[in-house]
């Protein structure tokens, strides 16, 4: 597993209806997790940089 810096905690989500959700506690601390979206699975990826990559 790579290792990176630690994650910015959510302080003040948007204020909007829209969910907000920690990368982080997607990939449980991790730098992977798949996204099942309509019998679809992606994987998000987070990278070194701390740049979140999204690929079917």
């Amino acid at each position: 597993m790579m290792s990176f810096h630690n994650p910015k905690e959510i302080t003040n989500p948007p204020t909007n209806s829209l969910p907000a959700y920690n990368a982080s506690d997607l990939t449980k601390g991790g730098d992977q997790a798949h996204i099942v979206y309509q019998n679809k699975t992606y994987t998000l990826r987070i990278t070194r940089a701390g740049k979140l990559i999204l690929t079917k």
